[in-house]
């Protein structure tokens, strides 16, 4: 395997979709196998791999957010992807047109017969803050093709053999390509490569091998959850065909803003206002954090913009339960409008000197 799917496309990670296409078809016209020159096939399957990743934007922002290991290896987690059932034929036809099959994943009755993963879905769910900060478990209601069990997903009953390919699944045809003439086997139209036909038809899946059900899925979701975080369930997905493992879901979050708490990852930020009184004499105070309530000193003369780190008060770290830390700082809130007294005190006060500090000096060097 290369580096990354970005080397093996030759692009930079900041490729257009139709750069990724374009440097794709380059590249797989020099590494097909039937290029006798300078074709590849294990390279060129990991072309396959890279392109059907990169091209596809929920996958590349998955590849990109979590990095080439912890994506293609399922064994790193809940965040992983993997492509052993990458379609690599369909994404050739797409492109060229159809007729570059070989071997391994060119054989159109061998993929038709072969179990097959269901397809992965991709599901939006919206969190509250509070939520995200503590882990939950939430229903997930969605609409899911699931294997028909009156016809164990075959469709039909009474199997019998294709008559139009004798039951190989694939007819003969004939191609022009830029490398020349070539014979190509393709799926048979009539039993889209599969080979076999049905006296009749299953009328529960309409002769699909699947029924559409309306299903509900317990989801834990673990503490710390920010927006754009995935979290995949393995097998929950669509139904697999020929006896293949359901597909997976994918759960992309939004979690809600919170009116005090500002998050930069797992560190939490709070402003915290203070009277001009509770600045000037030092005060202990009590704050709230995303889990509870502490007291919090404040030393004499505290000025806008002065933080305190707490620490283990952040968000906990998905998969890890490790904590960021919490920052404060504080803000002098001067009141819009005085009381006589509160006038009086301050005409008072300010008979003290309070004028003779560095700031307020230097700033009259200049009248």
């Amino acid at each position: 395997m290369a580096k990354n799917f970005y080397d093996t496309l030759g692009v930079e990670k900041s490729a257009s979709e139709a750069e990724i296409k374009s440097a794709f078809r380059k590249k797989a016209k020099e590494l097909h196998p039937d290029n006798k020159e300078t074709g590849d096939e294990a390279k060129f399957k990991e072309l396959g791999e890279a392109y059907s990743t990169l091209s596809d934007a929920s996958k590349k922002q998955q590849y990109d957010q979590y990095g080439h290991e912890a994506y293609t290896d399922p064994r790193s987690g809940s965040y992983g992807g993997g492509f052993q059932d990458v379609d690599l034929s369909s994404i050739f036809d797409d492109l060229f047109g159809g007729g570059f099959g070989f071997g391994g994943f060119g054989s159109s009755r061998r993929s038709k017969n072969r179990a097959q993963k269901g397809a992965d879905s991709l599901i939006r769910m919206n969190l509250t803050f509070e939520e995200a900060v503590s882990g939950c478990e939430k229903d997930l209601k969605l609409d899911l093709n699931e294997t028909c069990s009156m016809c164990d997903g075959k469709g039909g009953f009474g199997e019998t053999s294709c008559s139009k390919c004798d039951g190989s699944g694939v007819v003969i045809t004939e191609q022009r390509t830029m490398f020349g003439t070539f014979q190509s086997r393709v799926a048979c139209p009539d039993c889209q490569g599969g080979g076999k036909a049905y006296k009749e038809r299953c009328s529960d899946c309409s002769g699909e091998g699947t029924i559409r059900k309306n299903k509900t899925i317990s989801v834990n979701v673990p503490a710390g959850i920010d927006s754009g975080h995935q979290l995949r369930i393995s097998g929950k997905g669509e139904a697999g065909t020929n006896g293949g493992p359901n597909g997976d879901i994918y759960i992309e979050f939004r979690v809600k803003n919170h009116p005090l708490f500002k998050r930069d990852e797992t560190d939490i930020y709070l402003e915290v206002p203070l009277t001009v009184s509770e600045a000037m004499l030092g005060c202990k105070k009590e704050i709230p954090t995303i889990y509870d309530s502490i007291i919090i000193e404040f030393r004499e003369c505290t000025e806008t913009g002065t933080m305190q780190k707490i620490k283990g008060k952040g968000m906990s770290e998905p998969n890890s339960g490790k904590k960021g830390d919490m920052y404060i700082t504080t803000k002098i809130v001067i009141p819009k409008k005085l009381d006589r007294k509160q006038k009086t005190l301050l005409k008072d006060l300010e008979q003290t000197n309070l004028d003779n500090v560095e700031e307020i000096k230097n700033f009259n060097k200049y009248l």
